[in-house]
């Protein structure tokens, strides 16, 4: 055995999750869902930076661009970025873009969903300048009428607390965990886990998170979530301008041929 060899593949034992996340288990895999809301207030809405996302009800090719002029192909910003979704039969679909700076860039594929973004390659920032959207209809200044996901300023990857299991496969939510940081007078903010799906929409229970809190859920018996079904996070506040963070885990398991 050379000198960086794993031990594990000598048939010592190691952990199942840390052999998931090394691909070491067939038909397994990690989903890690991350979002951020700057502004919420007392109505309910998604966990994203730009509040509400759009779900199209067809796949229809998307427009990429940025806030940000400089997320550009030669610019100091975002260059190049891998969309990463489903098509119309929720299949697993990728191709990177070539940012052009606030104008529109349109996708070769037609997409039904978006469940990633990643800035792939960037210029002397090492980020993207702006918000990146994926959208559809006209652009204003870089942003599109429509918005099905996008990436924060600074953040190289989506920030949405959203994503659709694949056909084919069934997710199995692991951790669930909301954190709120109070911007305006004393507050609660109570947040929920939204499923949506073929057949209609079933809610968990909400979890309310105290002023500047943190409230994490581990599920010993992680809820299986169908094929084709949307998994959200959504916050409300007591009152208005209230920052919330929200993540998911999920262990996608492909069913059974």
């Amino acid at each position: 055995m050379g000198i960086y060899s794993s031990v594990s593949r000598q048939g010592a034992y190691e952990p199942f999750e840390l052999q998931v996340a090394r691909g070491q288990i067939q038909a397994h895999s990690v989903v890690t869902i991350a979002g951020y809301n700057s502004d919420v207030d007392t109505a309910w809405e998604m966990i994203t930076p730009v509040g509400n996302l759009s779900y199209p009800a067809a796949a229809l090719q998307m427009t990429v661009s940025s806030a940000d002029a400089d997320d550009t192909s030669a610019g100091t910003g975002a260059r190049t970025v891998l969309i990463t979704g489903l098509d119309a039969n929720y299949a697993v679909i990728s191709e990177t873009v070539t940012m052009n700076g606030q104008t529109a860039v349109t996708t070769t594929n037609s997409f039904l969903r978006i469940n990633a973004m990643l800035v792939t390659t960037a210029g002397t920032s090492l980020a993207n300048e702006g918000i990146i959207y994926i959208g559809s209809g006209t652009v204003t200044s870089g942003v599109p009428a429509t918005i099905y996901n996008v990436i924060a300023a600074g953040f190289n990857n989506s920030t949405s607390s959203q994503y659709t299991v694949p056909a084919g496969f069934t997710g199995y939510l692991a951790v669930a965990r909301i954190g709120l940081a109070q911007d305006a007078g004393t507050t609660l903010i109570t947040a929920r886990t939204r499923f949506v799906g073929t057949n209609g929409i079933a809610l968990t229970g909400p979890v309310i998170v105290t002023n500047n809190g943190i409230s994490t859920i581990d599920f010993p018996y992680p809820i299986a979530i169908a094929e084709k079904t949307r998994i959200q996070g959504e916050a409300i506040g007591g009152a208005a301008d209230n920052e919330a963070a929200g993540f998911f885990e999920l262990v996608l398991i492909k069913n059974a041929d």
